[in-house]
C-alpha cells in the first residue's frame, strides 16, 4: 500500500550528477567551480559566535541582500534569499502553477523543471529549441502562468540576447522566471530589466561563480511585489546563519570572484578548441561547461571509458542529448587529463 499522492508515487525523482566518494578524481560532471571559495568565506564562518547558532537566523538574510543589491544595481527589497536556486524554482512553481495552471519552458534544458511540476501536479508545455538554441516564439502562444527560461541554458551553454528576453517578458501574460544560475560566466544578464517588468523573476546561484555549491545558497531578483509573494511560500527561515555569512563574504570579494571567472572563461575557450580538433561538435558556451557532440563515437561509450579512468563528465540519456557529453570546465590540469584520455580513447577506436 502506498501512502503517497498518485503524482508522487508515479513520478521519477531528479537524478543528480554522480558524486564519487574518492576525492582524487577529475570531477567535471556537476558544474562545480574548480577553485576554492574566497579566503574571506572561511574567515567569516570562523567568526560566527556560538550564540548565533543557538538562535534562529535573520529570516530575510538582510546582510547578504544589502551587498547583493549593490552588486546587481537594485534595491535590497528586490532580493530574496533561498536554499539554493532549486528552492526558488520550487517556490515559483508552487506560487503560480497547479492542475489548471501549467508551466512552460523550452527543451532541452534543466531536467529538474518537469520533476518540480510533477510534484506540484501541474501540466508542462515543453517547446523545443531549434538546432541553434534560439528563443522559441511558441513560448508566447503557450499562455502559461509561469514560463521558465534557463539563460545561459543548461546543458547547452547557449545564450539568448537580453533584448529578446525583454521582448518575451513584455509579451507574456504570466510570469517569466529567467534561471541565471550560470550568468556569472556570460557577458550579460537580466538584472537591469527588473525595474521595467513586474512579471520578471531572475534566479541566481552562489554555487557556480562563487564556489559555494556545498552551502546551498541562491537568491532571486524581482520587483518588491513578486518578492513579497514568493516570501509567503518560502520556508520561514530559508537560509541559515552559516550560509548567510559565507555567501555575504563571497559576494563582497568581487576581485577574487572575477579573477576565477576569467580563468574559467580562458580554459573554456582552450578546451572548446581542443575538442573541436578531436572532431567533437562544440557550440559556443556562455557557461562554465560545454556540450560536446560525438561525431564518430558513441557518447555513452566515451562516458563509461572516462569513468573507468576516474574522469567524470555528464551523459544525458534524453532526446536531443544522447550523442552529447556535458563537460564542466575544470582547472588546466584537470582539463589536460580529460583531453589526453579522450585522445587515447579515440585513437584506439580509429
Amino acid at each position: 500500500m502506498s501512502y503517497f499522492r498518485d503524482n508522487i508515487e508515479q513520478m521519477s525523482g531528479y537524478v543528480p550528477g554522480f558524486q564519487p566518494e574518492n576525492q582524487d578524481v577529475v570531477k567535471l560532471n556537476t558544474n562545480e567551480n574548480p577553485y576554492q571559495p574566497s579566503s574571506m568565506v572561511c574567515k567569516a564562518i570562523a567568526q560566527i559566535e556560538p550564540e548565533n547558532l543557538r538562535r534562529y537566523p535573520d529570516p530575510t538574510g538582510r546582510a547578504f541582500r544589502e551587498v547583493a543589491a549593490q552588486v546587481n544595481g537594485v534595491a535590497p527589497e528586490n532580493i530574496v534569499c533561498c536554499n539554493g536556486g532549486d528552492d526558488l524554482l520550487k517556490t515559483a512553481i508552487i506560487s503560480f502553477c497547479d492542475k489548471d495552471r501549467p508551466l512552460a519552458y523550452p527543451v532541452p534544458t534543466y531536467t529538474l523543471y518537469p520533476v518540480l511540476a510533477k510534484m506540484q501536479g501541474c501540466a508542462v508545455i515543453e517547446v523545443p529549441f531549434d538546432n541553434e538554441f534560439n528563443l522559441p516564439a511558441k513560448l508566447i502562444s503557450a499562455g502559461a502562468p509561469l514560463t521558465i527560461l534557463c539563460n545561459p541554458n543548461a546543458p547547452s551553454g547557449s545564450f539568448i540576447n537580453i533584448d529578446e528576453i525583454a521582448s518575451l517578458a513584455n509579451e507574456l501574460k504570466g510570469v517569466l522566471l529567467v534561471d541565471e544560475a550560470y550568468a556569472d560566466f556570460a557577458e550579460d544578464n537580466c538584472a537591469r530589466l527588473v525595474e521595467k517588468f513586474d512579471n520578471l523573476i531572475i534566479l541566481r546561484s552562489m554555487s557556480k561563480g562563487y564556489s559555494l555549491a556545498g552551502m546551498r545558497f541562491g537568491y532571486g531578483i524581482a520587483q518588491a511585489s513578486l518578492i513579497d509573494g514568493l516570501s509567503k511560500v518560502l520556508d520561514s527561515y530559508p537560509v541559515d546563519v552559516v550560509s548567510i555569512a559565507a555567501a555575504t563574504a563571497a559576494i563582497k570579494d568581487q576581485g577574487y570572484f572575477k579573477t576565477n571567472v576569467e580563468k574559467i572563461k580562458k580554459e573554456r575557450a582552450r578546451v572548446t578548441k581542443a575538442l573541436q580538433d578531436l572532431n567533437f561538435a562544440v557550440q559556443s558556451s556562455s557557461s562554465n561547461f560545454i556540450l560536446a557532440g560525438c561525431k564518430n563515437c558513441q557518447a555513452d561509450d566515451i562516458y563509461g571509458k572516462l569513468a573507468d579512468k576516474d574522469i567524470y563528465v555528464r551523459y544525458f540519456n534524453a532526446a536531443g542529448l544522447k550523442d552529447k557529453l556535458r563537460i564542466t570546465i575544470g582547472t588546466k590540469e584537470q582539463n589536460d587529463k580529460l583531453l589526453a584520455e579522450l585522445q587515447k580513447i579515440l585513437a584506439k577506436q580509429g
